[in-house]
């Protein structure tokens, strides 16, 4: 038998653990290092493919631009609450006709007088269609005139619009009436608000829809009404969502579209109108009589009831064209109003001269007339200045390719989506004495008479100009000459530096202001 020690069972009942070297242990950990490293390679790999998989390929003689990233394209490239700035940027570093993505989606940037006018004006044929599969594009379903593709059905809609627009009045004596007689509603409007300061914002929307109003659908709203001012709202918000930052992620990244996401509220507001212009012309069938139309939307009746079935004319036609006559005539008209009397405000000189050029020429007349206009250049210089610094509508509406082509030397795909700068256009260096200054002389000649240059453009160019350009021009005149023979407006003391930056969105709206509103000598002696 064997004895133990103390010191043997201490050594038997002792927990006997393997000590390794620095140089085992570091073998052991190599494999699962290198399947670590091998994962993240693998990974990498991976990563790369998918990205060369998606990558962004530049078409043969594409115009040049920034380098697109996968998936996002030039979208960080750009501030998208405002990217004029960029748009400016980019056309020195690339040239005047430069390229863009929208996520995957190609598109063309056209700058100065030029190439807006190769493209709009010269081939107007390849660059007149609209782009679909984008939010302005989905909101109206491609329907109305302003967002319908170029094609047969748009043209035959065109020629009744214009056509019957002109038998309502357009550049007539009874659109003139119909101006001078809501002109009163906004008369009486600011003679309360004498002595006092008021926004304009909502005095000017709702004139100008009220007019246009008239001759859609024979409706005029007083201001105080809940469904003008209604009206008024969701048209600005969705101007201001169409080409807004909502509206690019939305057009970027299809994915995210059916999430409630703000871009939803253009949807809605467009639901709501439509359905409220809906129940106007039904309400307007029960008083209409065939054949003997009273308005826009009478004649539009008219000739659905002339078409056989298969017609391009049919009521939900009608209503994307009452909602888009109803816009091209208030939003531009208001915003350059607003614009107008923001500059005559800060530049009491211009109105000073304005008053005495009108006081001269409507000495012992009871109203303006458009016609006066031929003997009122600096007013006329004035007007117009104010719709260039306006640039009410700077990127125009979005143009698309009808066919492969070709502009400046660049070939251009069938589908591609182009956006004129018009903004660029109405402050293009050598276009313009004062491009970037507000200053009338930019219409007026050594003689001081009224000159209009080839780069006044604020209204587009080619078969797709604005169909309200004919009532802008003669509501612009009317409204700002009358209200100028009877008011003084002036900053006021407590209202701070004027800001000049505009809300950008579809339309450049000026940020809201306050005017002080004074009765003028003249005016009180036409009184007594």
């Amino acid at each position: 038998m064997v004895k133990r020690t103390l010191s043997d069972e201490r050594t038997l009942n002792r927990v006997t653990i393997p000590r390794f070297s620095n140089s085992r242990k570091a073998q052991i950990e190599a494999p699962h290092r290198s399947v670590m490293f091998g994962s993240w390679i693998l990974a990498v790999f991976c990563v790369c493919l998918f990205f060369l998989f998606i990558r962004i390929q530049r078409p043969k003689n594409f115009p040049p631009g920034p380098r697109p990233i996968p998936i996002f394209g030039n979208l960080f490239q750009l501030n998208i609450n405002n990217p004029l700035k960029d748009f400016e940027r980019l056309a020195e570093r690339y040239g005047k006709v430069y390229s863009l993505y929208i996520g995957r989606r190609p598109a063309v940037v056209l700058t100065g007088l030029k190439a807006v006018k190769e493209a709009l004006v010269t081939k107007s044929a390849d660059f007149s269609g609209r782009p679909e599969n984008l939010l302005v594009s989905h909101v109206t379903e491609m329907k109305g005139v302003i967002m319908a593709d170029y094609g047969p059905a748009w043209k035959e809609h065109r020629r009744f619009d214009l056509m019957t627009l002109r038998n309502f009045g357009m550049g007539k004596q009874s659109m003139e009436n119909r101006i001078l007689a809501e002109i009163k509603h906004i008369i009486a409007r600011l003679e309360k608000t004498i002595g006092s300061s008021m926004n304009p914002q909502t005095l000017f929307h709702d004139a100008a829809s009220n007019i246009i109003y008239l001759v859609l659908i024979s409706t005029r709203y007083d201001y105080e009404d809940s469904t003008l001012k209604e009206y008024v709202r969701m048209f600005t918000e969705n101007a201001k969502i169409a080409n807004g930052p909502w509206a690019m992620i939305y057009d970027t990244f299809p994915v995210v579209r059916y999430l409630p996401l703000p871009f939803k509220k253009a949807f809605t507001n467009t639901q709501i109108v439509k359905q409220r212009a809906a129940n106007m012309i039904n309400k307007h069938k029960t008083t209409r009589v065939p054949g003997q139309p009273r308005d826009f939307v009478d004649c539009y009746l008219d000739e659905i009831d002339k078409r056989v079935d298969g017609s391009s004319f049919e009521e939900i036609q009608l209503v994307m064209h009452l909602l888009d006559l109803h816009f091209a005539g208030t939003d531009t008209t208001s915003n350059t109003l607003l614009t107008a009397f923001l500059y005559l405000i800060t530049h009491p000189d211009v109105q000073e001269k304005c008053q005495q050029e009108i006081d001269e020429v409507l000495e012992g007349k009871e109203h303006a007339s458009f016609e006066d206009r031929h003997n009122m250049p600096y007013t006329q210089a004035v007007i117009h200045e104010s719709q260039r610094i306006a640039s009410t509508v700077p990127l125009s509406v979005f143009h698309c390719t009808t066919r492969d082509t070709e502009l400046m030397g660049y070939s251009i795909p069938k589908g591609t989506l182009i956006i004129p700068n018009l903004s660029s256009v109405l402050a293009e260096e050598g276009q313009w004495k004062f491009p970037h200054e507000f200053n009338p002389s930019n219409f007026l000649n050594e003689q001081g008479q009224f000159e209009k240059p080839e780069a006044f453009l604020p209204f587009s160019a080619g078969p797709r100009t604005c169909l309200g350009e004919g009532l802008a021009r003669m509501e612009l005149f009317l409204i700002l000459v009358t209200l100028l023979r009877r008011f003084q407006f002036i900053w006021p003391e407590d209202a701070g530096t004027p800001d000049f930056t505009p809300i950008y969105g579809v339309t450049l709206t000026p940020k809201p202001y306050k005017m002080l509103i004074r009765l003028r000598q003249a005016a009180r002696g036409m009184q007594n």
